[in-house]
């Protein structure tokens, strides 16, 4: 790991102004903010990523699961994943963040991981992480061997000749299904962002990966008033129970009414560049009932886009029967 300085800001200011310093708005930049820690420290010591100063942002009063207005939910970005997981307000109006949540990671890291640091997890892809090889995420420009490489476990939507890397989180999946909004304070000021607009797509420009400027320090996610009585279900397929990425996960929130559905938010995870939110598969379960043929009906229209390459053809398939299988076991609910 190579050496840098160490600040801990007095407050929320002088934390965005001393971000703002960063010579770049790619991922990677000079300044870094630190909250749990459990990626940007593990991609410091594999020279991933190489700050030269570090923001330590711990006791900025961030870390509040509060009411939003319009009945909603406010939580904070220095909310660690366990404590989010555990709301009791949380696993009963939105089950399926709690559900996405504890299927992360391990309860060590849960117990450190922050709802910000989460929304900003990079990519698992093993040429990004080993410095000898190329990446134009980490090196834009220096080429994608994931393309003609190991690309099992990459991303079949969103993809470009650049990247093909996937987005590695669940929590992240979740929130998309569920419409939050991410809330950030940085020079010019605050602004709020759509959940799907948060993240960006690899296109000619794979090192942007989200919104964010230099300076720019999320300050909390806001979740709509719940909808109720909805059927919510996080199912996520590994090659593992625990402890292990996802090859496919669907994040489902749907309501029922006389055997048809009224309302279905899909999210998928494992398979995108990005938090997959499918207005594919949305569209075809809206107004349909409730059966096993609208399900696979709408797990096709939500793969219909995916770009598979040497490796992980088998993830169309796999992510379809996730989709059906979660919408079963939400309707079971």
């Amino acid at each position: 790991m190579h050496r840098y300085e160490y600040v801990r800001p007095a407050d929320q200011a002088a934390a965005i102004a001393a971000a703002a310093q960063a010579t770049t708005a790619q991922q990677g930049a000079d300044v870094r903010f630190l909250a749990g820690g459990t990626t940007l420290i593990d991609l410091m010591k594999l020279n991933v990523e190489t700050p030269t100063r570090v923001l330590d942002i711990n006791p900025l009063p961030l870390d509040r699961i509060d009411v939003a207005s319009g009945g909603g939910m406010r939580i904070g970005a220095m909310v660690r994943n366990s404590d989010l997981a555990n709301d009791a307000t949380v696993q009963k109006q939105y089950s399926v963040l709690s559900q996405a949540i504890l299927q992360g990671a391990s309860a060590q890291i849960r117990n450190m991981a922050t709802v910000g640091g989460n929304l900003l997890q990079r990519t698992r892809c093993v040429y990004f992480r080993d410095t000898a090889m190329a990446c134009n995420k980490r090196e834009p420009g220096s080429g994608c061997p994931a393309i003609t490489g190991h690309n099992r476990t990459l991303a079949l939507l969103g993809v470009s000749e650049q990247c093909i890397a996937t987005n590695p989180s669940d929590m992240c999946v979740a929130l998309a299904a569920l419409e939050a909004t991410v809330h950030i304070q940085g020079t010019k000021g605050a602004r709020d962002v759509a959940f799907g607009d948060f993240h960006l797509l690899p296109g000619n420009t794979p090192h942007r990966e989200t919104v964010l400027e230099p300076g720019d320090l999320i300050t909390h996610v806001t979740l709509p008033a719940p909808i109720a009585p909805s059927k919510q279900v996080y199912l996520k397929l590994r090659d593992r129970a625990s402890y292990e990425f996802a090859l496919a996960s669907a994040a489902v929130v749907l309501t029922i009414e006389n055997g048809s559905i009224t309302y279905a938010r899909i999210a998928l995870g494992g398979v995108g560049t990005k938090p997959w939110r499918s207005a594919e598969a949305e569209t075809a379960l809206t107004g349909r009932p409730a059966n096993d043929g609208t399900f696979r009906q709408a797990a096709e229209a939500a793969l219909g886009a995916a770009t598979p390459q040497s490796e992980n053809e088998f993830k169309i398939e796999l992510a379809k029967r996730c989709l059906t299988q979660a919408l079963r076991m939400a309707m079971a609910r």
